[in-house]
């Protein structure tokens, strides 16, 4: 969420932000909205200190003096409870309002209307040339006993799997891997790892700002909970309405959770095999800073480096695009995609997002510290995936699969499988 101070001082601004973001809002209109909002706050405001003095007078005042001005509260009292009532219906459209500005983004970001119009700005690795017929990881996984789809559609539905066998072993394997890689260790990334919630109050997806646009994605509960498709959620919610020690900046999390998305609205995109699932598990790389914008710029840089030598390591080809304006989120002021190489689509497929936001999220969670001078701010919130699976084992299998059906597995992965390859 903005400040409604800088959008007021920055409306044009702002209602470019949103143009770039193809996000439909008129700035002015909410303006105005706030000026009535303000009006009646301070109408409100004079009826109370009238209120409050006249009661003062009222105890040393005579009878009738005392008459006139109970008579005169009542007045005052009546119409300050209908400007009240009036209020309550301003400020939910005012509130509405302000929940769907979105945050500016960075000049850097360029202009677009879908992912088809983000901007290349790394490669890297070497395509596998295969003196065979590659196979999809579908047919791979299946033949070598790592995956059912068939009962997973029986028991789940639509998107339904079970990873079984060494597609499970794998899994374990990555996630072992990737706590080394990430971890507060002395040889690692220094993350903190944490095991999140994957249920959620529904103000957290509000505050983390996948509400209110996201709302078709999510699983519900009876509750009015919802499970989260991410660990960002319930890692920005656990400090939210604090107030942090400017020593403990920056934080650095490991989040590790079960992620759930219905993914509405994609019953006809990326329908095969393990690319887009309704459950799945991530690792997500989460920073809260403090408010410069040079140094969330430098943590968006490392956090997305963290992941594209994550990748490196596992020796898997692919690049990295910077984010076109209309495939940016509500708050995020820029991102990048990892996205791998999967040979047989002949294509790259997404694994990973790093963004910043600046203060958007922690100004609605309400996340502040103090700073050297002993003023409150608001934090700066960051993250980025660290890894998800299965989607990995997508490009992991097709990338490494050998003439005979088998596949090799990355050298960093084979002291936790006990083994070089799978058969």
């Amino acid at each position: 969420m903005l400040d409604i101070k800088f959008i007021r001082e920055n409306k044009e601004v702002v209602q470019a932000g949103a143009k770039k973001k193809h996000v439909n809002i008129n700035i002015d209109d909410l303006i105005v909205l706030d000026d009535k909002r303000k009006e009646i706050l301070s109408s409100i405001e004079k009826k109370r200190a009238e209120q409050n003095l006249i009661s003062e007078k009222i105890p040393t005042a005579t009878p009738e003096e005392r008459q006139k001005m109970i008579d005169d509260m009542k007045v005052v009292k009546e119409s300050m409870q209908k400007e009240e009532e009036s209020l309550k219906e301003i400020m939910k459209n005012w509130q509405d309002a302000m929940l769907h500005v979105p945050n500016i983004p960075d000049m850097s970001v360029p202009d677009g209307d879908t992912d088809k119009d983000n901007k290349e700005i790394k490669v890297w690795g070497e395509k596998p040339v295969f003196n065979f017929e590659p196979k999809d990881h579908v047919e791979l996984m299946t033949k070598l006993g790592m995956v059912d789809f068939e009962r997973g559609a029986k028991v789940h539905g639509f998107r339904g799997y079970f990873l079984t066998g060494d597609g499970a072993r794998l899994s374990f394997a990555i996630w072992q891997y990737a706590m080394e890689f990430f971890g507060d260790n002395k040889t690692s990334k220094n993350f903190i790892p944490v095991i999140s919630p994957a249920i959620v109050r529904k103000v957290s997806l509000y505050g983390t700002g996948h509400l209110p646009g996201d709302v078709e994605d999510f699983y519900m509960t009876q509750d009015g909970d919802a499970l989260a498709g991410t660990a960002e959620v319930p890692l920005m919610a656990m400090h939210s309405e604090e107030v942090l020690d400017l020593k403990s900046l920056p934080k650095r999390y490991l989040g590790f959770s079960p992620c759930y998305r219905r993914e509405a609205g994609a019953h006809s995109k990326d329908v095969k095999g393990l690319i887009r699932v309704h459950e799945f598990y991530k690792f997500e790389q989460l920073i809260l800073c403090e408010a410069s914008h040079e140094v969330s710029v430098a943590f968006h840089e490392e956090i997305n480096r963290n992941t594209e030598e994550f990748i490196e390591s596992l020796g898997i080809p692919y690049h990295t695009v910077l984010n076109c304006g209309g495939d940016l989120g509500l708050g995020q002021v820029k991102k990048y995609d990892v996205e791998l190489w999967v040979p047989k689509e002949n294509t790259y497929r997404e694994i990973s997002s790093a963004s910043y936001f600046h203060d958007f999220q922690t100004r609605r969670l309400n996340i502040r510290y103090k700073d050297a001078e002993g003023k409150l701010r608001y934090a700066h919130s960051l993250n980025c995936t660290a890894i998800p699976t299965p989607r990995i084992l997508v490009s992991l299998v097709e990338n490494y699969q050998q003439a005979d059906g088998s596949v090799k597995l990355p050298e960093v992965l084979q002291k936790y499988m006990g083994k070089d390859s799978i058969k």
